[in-house]
């Protein structure tokens, strides 16, 4: 796969000369696979909800900066929330599926992940207006075990899948999984564009978003992000969401410890570190950094 080059500056204060895919994980606080265990799906419309405001920052931080990114979207947030789902593709970011209520791939029938995959393609095309070509699994949940579901994605409509992350994880991920853009189905037709790591000392390393670039040093994800780009030649794709820029937000005082660290750490650096990787990269929306191998499909 051939990078593509941007034409930013490229002086030490200008963006590093390679386009990387920013995307956003549209979930709220409370939607998380850290609280799963005691925040039913029930109970989601007893709690403030705080993912409109703060994705609109991010929307503000992309357009401060001049860059475009995608935003895998709960359909129960499009549902609620269609002003949001206009206003993104408004300004011309992608809008993707990130499933209808954050239930993990694995966890789900294939007749049960069919409808689901289904019904968010559909709120989210009826309130956008344009096609949804991609989708994400909620806590990068498709694995060997579970591949039949890159085939329901392919036959439903879905062009490209962003759903895995080829680490060693408690909660997801296999270390042996493959690191660059591949095809998922036997057709050929729907591509699978994993989460980037860095391979060192024989494995994959993360860094490319959520708790790994609150909880690392900036410093660590910005030489990792420039050791792929050079020695691997490819886009790097970074992930974040919506309530890692949101310290204010409510805190579950009975959640687990493990589960409190790793969604509340270093909140507070998130946007700062944001705004220095908007600033010293250049990033761009899925389908158009790897438009060489995902065939958008036509607006609706």
């Amino acid at each position: 796969m051939t990078i593509t080059l941007s034409r930013a500056a490229t002086s030490m204060n200008g963006p590093f000369p390679a386009i990387g895919a920013m995307t956003v994980d549209v979930e709220d606080y409370f939607q998380v696979q850290a609280f799963a265990d005691i925040v039913p799906y029930e109970s989601w419309g007893n709690f403030e909800s705080r993912v409109e405001k703060n994705t609109e920052k991010i929307l503000q931080l992309f357009s401060d900066a001049g860059i475009k990114g995608t935003f895998f979207t709960l359909g129960w947030i499009g549902e609620r929330h269609p002003r949001l789902v206009r206003q993104i593709v408004a300004e011309g970011h992608e809008l993707a599926s990130h499933g209808y209520r954050h239930v993990r791939a694995d966890l789900q029938t294939q007749a049960q992940f069919r409808e689901d995959v289904s019904r968010t393609k559909r709120i989210l095309e009826d309130t956008s207006g344009v096609g949804i070509s991609g989708y994400r699994a909620a806590t990068f949940s498709i694995g060997s075990r579970n591949s039949w579901a890159f085939d329901i994605l392919d036959n439903v409509g879905y062009v490209y899948s962003s759903s895995t992350h080829p680490i060693k994880h408690d909660l997801y991920g296999e270390g042996t999984g493959a690191r660059s853009a591949f095809s998922a189905t036997r057709s050929g037709r729907l591509k699978e564009i994993p989460i980037t790591t860095a391979r060192l000392f024989g494995r994959n390393l993360p860094f490319a978003g959520g708790g790994y670039f609150r909880l690392l040093p900036y410093s660590v994800s910005r030489i990792a992000m420039r050791h792929v780009i050079r020695h691997d030649r490819r886009p790097v794709v970074f992930y974040l969401h919506p309530w890692e820029l949101d310290y204010e937000q409510p805190r579950f005082a009975n959640a687990r410890i493990k589960s409190k660290l790793r969604h509340y750490m270093n909140l507070a650096a998130t946007e700062t570190r944001l705004k220095r990787l908007l600033r010293e990269f250049s990033w761009t929306r899925m389908d158009q950094a790897f438009s060489d191998i995902i065939q958008k499909k036509l607006g609706v």
